[in-house]
Formats: C-alpha cells, sequence, structure tokens
C-alpha cells in the first residue's frame, strides 16, 4: 500500500509533490482505469476544500461523457457534450474554472454542496479522451496555481496512455 502524507507546503509546494507522485503512481502503467483510479484517490488525498474529485470519459458514438473512477459521492452518471461545466470543457477542449457553480448557465448540480469547479480536458492525439472534474463547497477554490499543475498531473497520465 502506498502510503499519501498529507500535505503542508505552500500550494506551488503541495501540487509539485503530488505532481511527483502522480508520476510515480501511474510510470509504466498502461491501463487507463488503473492510473485514472489512483490520480483520483490521490488528487482527493492531496487537495484541501474539496469535495469530489473524478474523471468522466468520453462516448464518441454516443457524445456524451461517462462516469469513470471517482472520489466521493455518488455522481450523475452522463453528461452530454456542451452541458454543464464538464460537458462545455469537453466541447471546447479548454480548462473551466468556474467560481460559483450557481452563475453557470447550465451547470448540473450532481451534489448541492458543490459550490465551484475545475475541469480540465484529456484530449489525447487531438482526439477526447475525457475531463478531470474537480468541485468544492468553498465558492472561488481555484485558480490558476490548480490549472497549471492539473494539467501538468493529465499531461504525464496522457503520455502514459499513448
Amino acid at each position: 500500500m502506498i502510503e499519501i502524507p498529507k500535505f503542508q507546503g505552500t500550494k506551488q509546494e503541495n501540487y509539485e509533490l503530488c505532481l511527483k507522485q502522480a508520476k510515480a503512481l501511474i510510470s509504466g502503467e498502461k491501463n487507463s482505469i488503473a492510473n485514472l483510479s489512483n490520480l483520483a484517490a490521490l488528487l482527493n488525498q492531496a487537495l484541501d476544500e474539496i469535495n469530489w474529485v473524478g474523471f468522466y470519459l468520453f462516448e464518441k458514438e454516443h457524445n456524451e461523457l461517462v462516469l469513470g473512477p471517482f472520489q466521493g459521492l455518488p455522481a450523475c452518471i452522463r453528461i452530454p457534450i456542451g452541458k454543464g461545466v464538464c460537458g462545455n470543457a469537453a466541447k471546447d477542449e479548454k480548462t473551466y474554472i468556474v467560481q460559483d457553480v450557481n452563475a453557470f448557465p447550465g451547470h448540473i448540480a450532481c451534489d448541492a454542496q458543490s459550490r465551484s469547479e475545475i475541469v480540465v480536458p484529456l484530449v489525447l492525439n487531438n482526439e477526447l479522451i475525457g475531463v478531470l472534474d474537480i468541485d468544492s463547497p468553498n465558492l472561488s477554490r481555484f485558480d490558476e496555481t490548480d490549472q497549471f499543475y492539473l494539467e501538468q498531473i493529465c499531461e504525464a497520465l496522457l503520455a502514459e496512455i499513448r
């Protein structure tokens, strides 16, 4: 069993450690479900002030995201592309940071406790694979530092899938 300590440095230091641990967890493992599961667990343990972290995987034939490995309360199973924060991040293939989910048009409320959200698309060889979704019960929880490091973690994941 791998022990993941609670981080106690600055936000940037914590993310640097998290990135190193993420790379170590997935290094050499080609099974995407195993890697997604470990990354969801790592991020759930490493990040403070969050209430849900997980992945939605793209189903091309239905043009929707389907729930993948996650940590938190049960979640919405299917999200159409272009709907909610996840669906829009997937459609636009860009990271969305939403400071107040109640102010986001068409937000899909899977957990009424969630107040802010960040969604990072997973794109490999110009094809959408899915998204990383993280929710917080606090307003304005996520910023550019979160975006930078979460995108780095997703890039490390995609490098293992290639």
